[in-house]
């Protein structure tokens, strides 16, 4: 009977807020966060992204900086470009690196990129930082993981600090709070031959 039914369910949901409740009631901790989104499939960028915008709803102060990206003008460049001083974007890099095909201009602009990434987490004035595409710099060998690492463990407590891109090294798997590891199942470009989309890949 539809009414009975509907009282299980009651019942059901009663017990789970409860069970609910009691679990939020327990988190009391507050922290900046270590995130770490990597693996082959897409969307790593993206889902950092989402933060960065819900930070900005917030009202929160933002800065990105991009590793290895920057021979072009993505679209959350353009987008975000409209929060004007909330949010500080530096694409740093040179393109990937079989366009660049300089490896030592390479790592210059990684440091250079993980200097200034750095500056901003100890400075306190961003509530989310996120160095995209940081764990390619470092499995590509241009940027030492125990520097990153190490540059960490420096972080104000407040602030939050986002690391994309595929080949995360273990050792910071180890030391973030939060990673996400995004599997590739099926894409386009290589499934089908069909190229970058704009709003999608850019």
């Amino acid at each position: 009977m539809p009414e009975l039914d509907n009282d299980l369910h009651r019942q059901k949901m009663q017990r789970r807020k409860e069970v609910q409740d009691e679990r939020l009631a327990a988190k009391t901790l507050e922290k900046g966060l270590i995130i770490v989104h990597t693996g082959t499939g897409k969307g790593k960028t993206t889902a950092a992204l989402g933060m960065i915008f819900r930070s900005l709803g917030h009202g929160k102060r933002v800065a990105i900086i991009q590793f290895i990206k920057g021979a072009w003008q993505p679209g959350e460049k353009a987008a975000l470009d409209r929060f004007g001083e909330q949010v500080l974007f530096a694409a740093l890099g040179g393109g990937f690196t079989w366009e660049t095909q300089d490896r030592q201009k390479d790592i210059e602009m990684v440091e250079q990129a993980w200097s200034q990434g750095l500056a901003l987490i100890q400075s306190s004035d961003y509530h989310l930082v996120l160095l995209d595409e940081v764990n390619v710099a470092m499995s590509l060998g241009y940027l030492n993981p125990q520097l990153v690492i190490d540059g960490l463990k420096t972080k104000p407590e407040p602030v939050h600090v986002a690391l994309t891109g595929r080949g995360a090294p273990t050792e910071l798997i180890e030391v973030a709070d939060l990673v996400t590891e995004m599997k590739l199942v099926k894409h386009p470009f290589r499934e089908q031959g069909i190229k970058a989309q704009i709003g999608i890949e850019f």
